[in-house]
């Protein structure tokens, strides 16, 4: 008896799912075609929104034909890294001391309180009037920014401490140099990380206000000499190689936090554990004769 077409087992058909890639870029293409029509239909003025063929071309002209906007795209590049460095070693060395010393940590906390409550953007004249008007000024106010959220992400880290991780070290009786160097540090290495990466983007943001403060180069020059002038497409494309800077350097932050708390991502650990097994694989499978005993 032939079997009806009912009965037949029929296998789940899984629909054909739209890669990530192509979701993000058929997203932005809509978003860039809404923003093109707004502005030639009159639905938003190009005074206040230019079009984005418009700042393309502003781009083009700023950065292929003149080649404006490099010099002042790597001086802004260079306030952010050494500011953040400068930023993120005082607050990891605070953290550090504070984490490791109890009497330090009570008496440093309120001025480390009072400096995040204070807007570095009113400190930022005071600074300039310090310092002067050269790069020094950005890169410190940079690194003021930068400085709460690292020392704060890497003391809560240094603090977080398993108990009875604890309790182990010191029933073996560790040195409290030897159970930060090997159960502190590496347990508050995500913590640390995330805030290297919220200070990284904090310090882009410093290096911004001293050079709207007082700076005669920069991206944020540009974009405030840009603004005055009613030059806007000009300004977006400055505001845009802000936003790919930014990128990097948060890309970066991200390479770091995947090297250093490497445990914390499957899929790089997987391929770390892949090279090991095919370097060592003629170790593995090669074991030593055992001779039976006479």
């Amino acid at each position: 008896m032939s079997e009806s077409l009912t009965d037949i087992p029929m296998k789940d058909a899984k629909p054909k799912r739209i890669p990530g890639w192509l979701q993000h870029l058929i997203v932005f293409a809509v978003f860039i075609t809404l923003w093109e029509l707004s502005v030639r239909n009159g639905w938003v003025s190009a005074l206040i929104l230019p079009s984005p063929f418009a700042v393309i071309a502003a781009w083009w002209e700023l950065a292929i034909e003149l080649g404006l906007i490099w010099e002042h795209f790597f001086v802004t590049l260079t306030e952010v890294v050494l500011g953040f460095t400068l930023g993120a070693t005082f607050g990891l060395s605070v953290a550090i001391v504070s984490a490791l010393n109890p009497t330090f940590r009570r008496l440093v906390s309120p001025y480390m309180v009072a400096l995040q409550v204070t807007p570095r953007i009113a400190v930022a004249p005071i600074i300039v009037a310090w310092l002067g008007f050269g790069m020094e000024p950005k890169i410190a106010i940079a690194a003021i920014i930068c400085f709460f959220p690292i020392f704060i992400n890497s003391l809560t880290g240094l603090m977080n401490v398993d108990e009875e991780s604890l309790e182990m070290f010191q029933s073996m009786r560790a040195s409290r140099w030897q159970i930060f160097r090997h159960l502190q540090l590496p347990g508050a290495a995500p913590i640390i990380m995330a805030g290297f990466k919220t200070g990284i983007s904090l310090a882009l943001i410093g290096a911004i206000v001293g050079e709207f403060v007082s700076a005669s180069v920069g991206l944020g020059v540009l974009i405030q000499k840009f603004s005055f002038q009613l030059l806007l497409p000009q300004a977006f494309a400055c505001l845009i190689m802000l936003t790919v800077m930014g990128l990097l350097l948060y890309f970066a932050a991200t390479f770091a936090d995947r090297r250093v708390a490497y445990w914390r991502h499957t899929d790089l650990l997987q391929r770390m554990s892949g090279r090991l097994r095919t370097r060592y694989a003629d170790l593995l499978t090669k074991s030593p004769s055992v001779q039976p005993a006479e």
